[in-house]
Parts: structure tokens; sequence; C-alpha cells
């Protein structure tokens, strides 16, 4: 009945268009509750990553002394860990379950944000901390992935991953709020109170991402075995994967179930048959030709991804060099966050008949253009900055005195930005998905988070000595150079996209490819 009543709303061309509009949204009346779970589950984890990714530059340099080089080379090892962790994880919820995955990520996420915001030691923070964290981080963000797949009927899919997006969003406006509210507060090197333990401005805000992880437990426990959605039918009876992409899996769950009355026994075996499991469908994912097209297509994103790592890792040292200490850059940001909020549902909504691929091709043009306003002199945007676009900006933020024309440059460059993003990134994750072998969606997913990787390894790789050279803590600076260096690299994206999508380009499960392109 959902879907007649959807379909006649949507089809009818007597109604308006703004009711038609509407009914598309209708698809989601019915779906399961674990849908509408996972988009809190993605806004709390989202919330509670970012915050650590806008502070661990920082917090690198002030709690430990390091320079830019050696806190670039800090990330770019985290991103290593995040990437090893990553690649295994896809397959190790393949064998262990969406619940189980997310609840052991959960755990390890906990203990290495408390250890990153009470240990004063550089080597036990960043060891059993900032690394243990990459392995955590790996067992939540990606298997949301193929939670959403396994939770949203084909009708479903398109309008799901983009409300995932959304949540990812509203996640990341969260985080940059609180990261100016706290430096605003305590001062960039203030300090706090917190179990008799005198705790600096960065860790408290690593408590606060601290605190958002604790809020996911209840939500995980939540989520019911055994719920999924097949095809256009959401069901809670487990439904039978084909015997070539999943069977050793089924067998692996049942293994797992028959050993639940001895818990460290099962918690043992759970572990070593996963890692069994983990190698054996990663090796079938390496047999598969779809897998290296794949792969092809994530690299070439991974070069739109690193303008977010800039933004991440590069963009707060930044901030206070260029625009001053407590200056609020960080909700500058954030409204990327809530343009994505209008916009993704409202694209993923009017473009969901189109191939993914072809909407990430005109999103990654899009996205990579914007960048290149960061890279524009200053002087250029000096009139704006004094005219009313200035005197807007100034008094949304609160600035005293002239207003820095970075802030316009910023707030032109996000908005461009997230008009390219809306089209392309919550597809990207789509792709992924719809493309997956049945049994296999979580592998495939975390494979869509390869580009968000490859991109921190690249920032880590040269965004220390770019930052030194261009746009240092004392000294002339030039920090257009920062930025132009970025959208050049950014610039392969949309170029192999188009060269290249005769070879990599794969069909999507439920699409007719030859209807729209």
């Amino acid at each position: 009945m959902t879907t007649s009543a959807t379909g006649a709303g949507a089809g009818d061309p007597n109604a308006s268009a703004l009711i038609r509009f509407a009914a598309k949204f209708g698809v989601l009346k019915g779906a399961l509750p674990e849908l509408w779970i996972v988009f809190a589950i993605k806004l709390l984890v989202i919330a509670a990553y970012q915050l650590t990714n806008l502070t661990i530059f920082l917090w690198l340099g002030q709690e430990f002394g390091y320079s830019d080089v050696q806190s670039a080379h800090f990330v770019a090892i985290w991103a290593m860990t995040l990437t090893v962790a990553t690649l295994l994880v896809g397959s190790l919820t393949d064998a262990l379950g969406i619940r189980r995955t997310l609840f052991l990520g959960v755990a390890v996420c906990i203990v290495a944000r408390s250890v990153m915001v009470l240990s004063a030691n550089r080597w036990l923070a960043i060891g059993g901390g900032l690394m243990l964290l990459a392995v955590g981080e790996a067992l939540t963000a990606p298997v949301l992935l193929a939670a959403t797949r396994r939770y949203s009927t084909t009708p479903q899919r398109s309008i799901s991953f983009s409300l995932v997006y959304v949540m990812m969003n509203a996640g990341i406006f969260v985080a940059t709020v609180l990261f100016d509210f706290i430096r605003k507060r305590l001062g960039e090197h203030g300090h706090a109170e917190f179990l008799g333990f005198s705790v600096s401005t960065y860790r408290v805000i690593f408590l606060g991402s601290l605190l958002f992880q604790l809020l996911l437990l209840p939500l995980v426990y939540l989520l019911r075995d055994g719920a999924e959605a097949d095809g256009d039918t959401p069901h809670t009876a487990p439904t039978p994967r084909s015997a070539d992409s999943s069977s050793s899996v089924a067998l692996a769950k049942e293994d797992l179930s028959a050993r639940d009355s001895a818990p460290v026994q099962s918690a043992y075996l759970a572990i070593r048959h996963a890692a069994l499991q983990t190698c054996r469908l990663f090796t079938t994912l390496a047999q598969q030709r779809g897998f290296y097209q794949l792969l092809a297509f994530l690299v070439l994103i991974a070069f739109i991804k690193l303008i977010y790592k800039q933004m991440d890792y590069v963009y707060p040292t930044f901030g206070i060099r260029e625009l001053g200490q407590g200056a609020p850059f960080g909700v500058m940001w954030g409204m990327n966050s809530l343009y994505i909020i209008i916009l993704a549902p409202l694209i993923g909504v009017l473009t969901q008949k189109y191939p993914a691929y072809a909407m990430v091709t005109v999103g990654a043009t899009i996205s990579s253009a914007s960048i290149f306003i960061m890279a524009l002199p200053p002087i250029w945007f000096q009139a704006m900055a004094n005219g009313p676009v200035g005197n807007f900006i100034g008094q949304r933020l609160g600035l005293a005195g002239a207003v820095n024309p970075y802030y316009v440059m910023i707030a032109l460059f996000v908005l461009v930005l997230s008009v390219g993003e809306a089209f392309y990134s919550p597809r990207v994750y789509e792709y992924a998905a719809a493309i997956a072998p049945k049994g296999q969606e979580a592998s495939y997913g975390a494979l869509s988070y390869i580009p968000f990787l490859l991109a921190k390894f690249m920032i880590g790789a040269f965004s220390g000595e770019s930052l030194m050279r261009y746009c240092p803590a004392t000294g002339p600076r030039h920090s257009e150079t920062l930025w132009l260096l970025v959208a050049l690299c950014s610039l392969v994206a949309p170029i192999g996209l188009i060269l290249f999508r005769p070879l990599i380009r794969l069909h999507e499960a439920g699409r007719n490819d030859s209807a729209k392109n």
C-alpha cells in the first residue's frame, strides 16, 4: 500500500511539483527501525570523529612540541593504520555481523579516547590512544555503509544513502561548533579540571568526542540480529546468501552462535575465526575483476577528498596563523555541513534516476573548481570584505574591527564545494554498495573509505612541509600557494573519471544503465 500511494503521488502529472517531490521521500515509510537507528549512530560517530580530526594536528604540536612536519608524519602513520584496519574490517564484518562489529568498534574507541584525554605520556597517548583509535574507527564508520545497504530496500537505497550523508554532516557541524566554543571559552592554551586531572584545551575537545562515543552503546544494543531488507521488502528473518559469495560466512556465524554459552572462549574463537574469514574473503575480492575497477575509481576520488583532509588537518593551523587565536574559523567550515543537510537529500531525490557514476563525475568537477578560490590573492576579495558581504559575515561571527578577506574567501569556497559535494559524495558510497556481490556489502563498503584514507596519507606526506614553507608561525606567508597545491591535485579526479570511464565503470544493481548515463 505504501508503494502504490507513493508511486501515485510521485507520478501523477496533475499533482503539484512540490507534492510530487515530497512523495519521493515516501519510500522511507515502513522502513526497518534499524535504518533509523543507523542514521542516529552515524551522527554520533562522525561528531566524535570530526572533533578528533580537527584537533590532532594542534594537539601534537602543543602537547608534545612536535613541529608541523613531525605532526604531519604522525597523521600519515595514523592514516596508514586506519587504511589497513579499514580494508580488513569489511570482511571481518561479513564474518562477525554488523551488531557485533559495532560493539567491538565502540569499545575500542572508548578506551582509545580515554587514553588521549588522560595520558600525559606521549608514547602512551599516541600509541595506546591515537593509533588504537584508528582501529576503533575502522570498526565503526565503514560498517554503517553495509548497514544502510542491508536495512534499506532497492527503492529506499538512494535516499537512504543521502540521509546517511545528511547525518554525517549534522555530526560534522555539531563538532565544528563545539570545537570553536571550547577554544573560545578556554583559549588555545587553556586548561580545565577533570577527575582531578588538569586537562588542556585540546584534551577537553577529545573529552567531548568521548562523550559522543558513550552515547553509541544503547543505540547499537537496539539493533536486531536478522533484520534485513531484501529487494523491495524489509523483514527480520535471515536471508540466504549465495553459495559462491558467503557460504563460509554463514557457517562462521552458526559456529559462533553455538559457542555463546562460553563467553571467553567464544570471544577468542570469534576473533580467530573472523581473522581467517577476513583472509579468505579478501582473497576472493582480489580475484574479482570488479574489485580492481572499483579500486581505480576510488583512487581517483581520493584526489577530491584531499580537499577535505586539507580542511581537517591543515585548515585549523592555517586559521590560527592567518586569522588569529580563538578565531571562529571552525564554524565557517561547519557551514559546509549545513549546506549539505539541505542540498544532499534534495539533489539525491532529484537525481535518483541517474547512475551514481555520472553524478560523481559532475560533483567532482564542481568540487575541484571550488578550491581554486582559496588559491587566489586575498587582496582581490578586500572590497567584498569591506562591503555588505564582509559586514554580514562579521556580524554573524561576532568579529570586531575589519573583516579579514580570508573570511569571504572561505565562505565562497565552502558554498561552491558544498554544491559539488551534494552531487558526488553520497553517490560514492551508493556506488560501492550497489556493485557489491550479495554477501560482500561490508567488504565493498569498506573499500569506499579508501579515498579518505589515501587523502590522509597524501596530506600527511606533504602538508607539514607546505605549512612551514608557505604559512609559517612567524615570518612572511604565501598561504594561497598552500591551497594551490591541493587545487591542482584535485583536478586529477574529474579528468580521470571522464577519460577512464569506459574502463572502470561497473553496472549498478537495480539500474538500467542504458536509460540514464
